[in-house]
């Protein structure tokens, strides 16, 4: 019945930057997109992909702020690494914010970073 989860969606204020952020920086590539008559206040949806997993960006130029941690509903998500050292000084390199430095979690490890709009994501090892 329920095979598996089709995509995650993110909001933002500026779709070029959003695109140049998880293509450049995270290695996402380009699915589709189209413009919207923003009507609903969405002016622009891209899908990128990074493995299995679709990112949907949606473009709200007056979207409201994040709320502030923690809320009731979806938190993050995470993104599956091979070399944690790696990935972090990749992301330092390319100026993003860590917020939660790389930690040991017995056979993992996990940290958090900012993408341009703010939203957390994880990043794993296994």
């Amino acid at each position: 019945m329920f095979k598996a989860i089709d995509h995650v969606e993110i909001i933002t204020r500026n779709m070029a930057e959003s695109v140049k952020f998880y293509t450049e920086v995270l290695g996402f590539k380009h699915k589709s997109g189209h413009k919207m008559d923003g009507s609903r206040g969405i002016t622009e949806i891209v899908f990128l992909t990074l493995g299995d997993t679709s990112l949907e960006l949606l473009e709200f130029p007056d979207a409201a702020p994040i709320p502030a941690q923690p809320h009731i509903g979806y938190r993050m998500m995470a993104i599956t690494v091979d070399d944690m050292p790696a990935a972090i000084k990749h992301l330092k390199k390319h100026g993003v914010k860590i917020t939660r430095e790389p930690v040991s979690l017995g056979e993992s490890m996990r940290g958090e970073f900012m993408d341009n709009n703010g939203v957390t994501i994880e990043i794993r090892k296994w």
